[in-house]
């Protein structure tokens, strides 16, 4: 059986392989070659047809053939009678052939244009703006009245800085959850916090329940471990119970991974009602529960925010709470938190040691420093983040009046369906007028959502304007020439 099994999988391998100059054949042959050398191709791998592949890139058959007949010419591609065509089993490979992708993943197209860096594309991989301005203000003040005394000491706090835990749970305690110091670990941000906790409580082979869809680089998380990921759906209030209830009985999961505050990619905010009775029902099937609220930024819905999962948590139960200061904040400012029992903090710092010996200090130190100001700087995020999203729901129903979504009651983005068009087809339409988009089907781990994207409002005004313009030229393109179809590779 081939690794790569549709024409879906293999483009997304080739990732943003239209920027650049030049004809737009041997950019695809310049980016096949590339997968090849980077080992995300193997000696054998079989490519889609010349047909398939053309329908898949949105790009003309004679683009595709051109690219195939220059690698052949190269050695890189053989093609024989009855087996397609395939990369040379003889190609010698000057990289490594372990490419820090995870098998399965679905991700690495987003991080790769974090590692890439700005360009000429609009990408949507990312629902982040710019600083807040307290965070210079607060850096002044550090460096003023405490850059000489953290300088003095050796610098290392594996568990974090105490001022900055006392700050935390401090916060936590405002919003519903009392917490004490000892039941927080600082960490270099949520992401890091979610890879501890997968490192603690996910063996190869262990179930990990999420809901779908799901953000890419959180499975990510849990494939690279090893996890066998199930999926629960969302209804108005949260993950629908009776799919809770069936996947905690039948599956005897390892974690159940949630997102209340607020839902990524859908916005939703899970009600104060359906974090009781879940937190219940884990506690009942003893299954732990990790609960990322991360994603707290504009809050758009009437009434105040419901107290985290784990302020409904029964007291045997294992409830644990990521938060960072990364959306509310500043992205630059890698600063997150997992809350938990004393006991498994414990256990969680001991890992973050393995990883990176202790958060930076001088960053702690600045957190601290915002974290007693949080709550006005997200009522000041939820007013910018709240005319942005106003602007971007004027611009869509002008300009692409067939698309359908509903207002999010929080985060930083839209998810979006798109009306009898495969999502993959149109990113791929999409970053020929200059947009990275990130298709639904990389959300769930089961390939469903296929006819969703995820759009931020984040943006500055003038870069909203020109994104839903673009966007809109890309749809005219795919609505002339109708969707593709999805086709798997004849083995």
């Amino acid at each position: 059986m081939d690794r790569i099994s549709t024409e879906r999988d293999f483009v997304a391998l080739l990732g943003d392989w239209t920027s650049g100059r030049g004809a737009l054949y041997r950019k695809l042959a310049g980016a096949l070659s590339e997968a090849v050398e980077e080992g995300a191709l193997l000696p054998g791998d079989r490519l889609p047809s010349e047909r398939g592949l053309a329908e898949a890139l949105r790009v003309s058959r004679a683009t595709v053939v051109a690219a195939y007949e220059e690698l052949r010419g190269t050695g890189l591609l053989v093609s024989r009678q009855g087996s397609g065509t395939r990369i040379a089993r003889d190609v010698r490979v000057r990289r490594p052939t372990v490419d820090g992708r995870v098998p399965g993943g679905t991700a690495m197209t987003i991080f790769q244009r974090l590692i890439d860096g700005p360009g000429e594309l609009i990408s949507v991989a990312v629902a982040a703006g710019g600083a807040a301005p307290e965070l210079a203000v607060a850096l002044r003040e550090l460096v003023r009245d405490d850059l000489d005394e953290l300088l003095a000491g050796p610098g290392y706090h594996p568990s974090g800085l105490p001022g900055l835990r006392g700050a935390i749970a401090d916060h936590l305690t405002r919003g519903g959850l009392p917490t004490s110091q000892d039941e927080i670990l600082v960490t270099t941000g949520a992401h890091q916090g979610l890879v501890l906790v997968t490192e603690l409580y996910v063996s190869p082979g262990a179930t990990v329940v999420v809901e779908s869809p799901n953000w890419p680089g959180c499975l990510d998380v849990f494939r690279s471990a090893g996890a066998r990921l199930e999926t629960v759906p969302l209804d108005d209030e949260g993950p629908e119970i009776r799919a809770v209830t069936a996947v905690l009985r039948e599956r005897k999961p390892a974690l159940l991974y949630l997102m209340p505050t607020y839902h990524n990619p859908t916005g939703l905010l899970m009600s104060a009602a359906r974090r009781r009775r879940i937190a219940g029902l884990a506690a009942e099937h003893e299954v732990p529960v990790l609960e990322d609220n991360a994603y707290m930024t504009y809050h758009g819905g009437p009434g105040a925010v419901p107290a985290p999962l784990a302020a409904y948590a029964p007291h045997h139960s294992e409830t644990l709470s990521l938060g960072s200061l990364a959306k509310a904040v500043w992205g630059g400012l890698r600063i997150g938190w997992v809350r938990g029992p004393a006991e498994i903090v414990q256990r969680l710092a001991r890992r973050k040691v393995l990883a990176d010996i202790g958060s930076p200090v001088l960053d702690q130190a600045l957190a601290a420093r915002l974290l007693p100001q949080l709550d006005r700087i997200l009522a000041a995020r939820a007013v910018e983040l709240g005319g942005q999203l106003d602007q971007m729901a004027r611009l869509l129903r002008e300009r692409l009046p067939s698309w359908r979504w509903r207002r999010p009651d929080g985060g930083g983005a839209l998810w979006i369906e798109l009306p009898g068009v495969d999502a993959m087809a149109f990113a791929q339409v999409a970053v020929r007028h200059g947009v990275d988009v990130v298709p639904g089907s990389t959300m769930d781990p089961e390939g469903r959502h296929d006819n969703h994207i995820r759009l931020p409002f984040t943006f500055p005004p003038e870069t909203l304007d020109e994104l839903v313009h673009r966007l809109a030229r890309a749809w005219a393109e795919i609505e002339r020439h109708g969707p593709a179809p999805t086709v798997r590779i004849v083995v």
